[in-house]
């Protein structure tokens, strides 16, 4: 459905509004934003605004999809050429079009991107949450004037949260009322890797043994580290899943042994991974990877799959202190592989099975609920006792 410039629409149904803005696509991969704001959608409408796309079309109008009666994605789409102002003009206008046919009582607004504050700053709500899911102004192609965007929504914001601990430890300082989430897990949906079931057809035919990896394919990715290791492991088959993006996929390294398979719906990973003998993230160490907490991580863990990973901080802290995933160097990482391969695959279970059982996203969000609502209640308390 599409929804002209000043066009009303009714609500949804009567209950809390959560609008939430992201930098990241409904339709992309299945990660953060989808998990939390899906739980949350149980008893909130969830208005999701993405980023702009930029199409030949005479003028600009906004693209509406409800994916489910609680959830209704919405992307401005503005004619290819429109400048920075007038694109800030055009989501003013959209933005102000749903405020206006959405219940007032009760609305959050959620900021996955600072950046939304060029058009949304106006906006009056109960609570402002910022969930600061990754460090963006790190980030291949951020934007200039993200630090300062980020400064201003930490002094808006009624409640921080943070993507995984060393994020935190980065902000803590910036914000009264900030809390660590690292990333949680669909631990059924990724246990299903553990069982029988046919290969995908585009794997069906790569020999074992297998060493996988899902995920997005950017700047965060060691692409040398990769070449090397397959130049070196000529009998180890790579399998690479997941979408390329912000870098060039033609500059991506090619070998008989290493397969590039390209995005996969998140429904279908368990398929892949329970044909994988190792998973590995060879994740580069720059300012890009400081502060990420990767969601693969409990992910592979869950689906049975042993995992070698780069010394990403958060990952050494957790995951490697608890003897979970083998940590490498670029140095070391065919020795590690090569022993990982060689074990059974099922000889941490037991020890992953005990660390995963207190993880979920159902966890996650039920903790991030009590702190949004000790916020909505501090702020409509507090103008009280000074009027008083």
């Amino acid at each position: 459905m599409e929804i002209a410039v000043g066009t009303q629409r009714r609500a949804i149904v009567e209950a809390p509004t959560i609008l939430c803005f992201s930098h990241l696509r409904w339709n992309f991969v299945h990660q953060r934003p989808q998990h939390i704001l899906i739980l949350a959608s149980k008893a909130n409408n969830i208005i999701y605004f993405e980023e702009p796309i930029f199409e030949v079309v005479p003028q600009a109008f906004m693209r509406s999809n409800d994916v489910s009666q609680s959830i209704r994605v919405v992307t401005p789409v503005l004619p290819v050429g429109t400048t920075q102002q007038a694109a800030d003009a055009a989501q003013r206008r959209f933005l102000d079009t749903i405020v206006a046919a959405t219940p007032q009582e009760g609305l959050t607004t959620w900021y996955y991107t600072p950046m939304a504050l060029r058009f949304s700053d106006h906006i009056l709500c109960d609570v402002c949450v910022y969930d600061c899911m990754d460090e963006l102004s790190a980030f291949k192609d951020a934007p200039p004037e993200l630090v300062q965007m980020e400064r201003r929504l930490l002094e808006r914001a009624d409640v921080v949260f943070t993507g995984g601990q060393s994020l935190y430890e980065a902000k803590r300082s910036l914000h009264r009322s900030i809390f660590p989430f690292p990333s949680s897990i669909d631990f059924t949906h990724f246990h299903q890797a553990r069982g029988g079931g046919a290969d995908p057809v585009d794997q069906e035919e790569i020999p074992h043994p297998r060493v996988g990896y899902f995920g997005v394919i950017d700047e965060r990715l060691d692409a040398d580290l990769v070449a090397q290791t397959a130049m070196k492991m000529t009998d180890i088959q790579f399998v690479m899943v997941g979408p390329v993006v912000k870098i060039d996929p033609k500059g991506l390294p090619r070998a008989e042994n290493l397969h590039w398979l390209g995005s996969r719906d998140y429904a279908d990973l368990p398929r892949y991974l329970r044909h994988w003998d190792a998973g590995w993230m060879p994740f580069a160490l720059n300012a890009a990877t400081r502060y990420i907490s990767p969601t693969k991580t409990p992910e592979f863990l869950a689906a049975g799959v042993p995992l070698v990973s780069t010394a990403i901080v958060d990952v050494v802290r957790t995951y490697g202190a608890e003897g979970l995933v083998e940590i490498v160097d670029a140095d070391g990482v065919e020795a590690k592989l090569r022993s990982v391969l060689a074990r059974p695959r099922d000889r941490l279970w037991p020890q992953v099975d005990a660390y995963l059982l207190d993880m979920s996203w159902e966890k996650t969000w039920s903790a991030m609920a009590v702190h949004i609502e000790h916020a909505r209640s501090t702020r409509n308390i507090l103008p009280f006792r000074r009027s008083a």
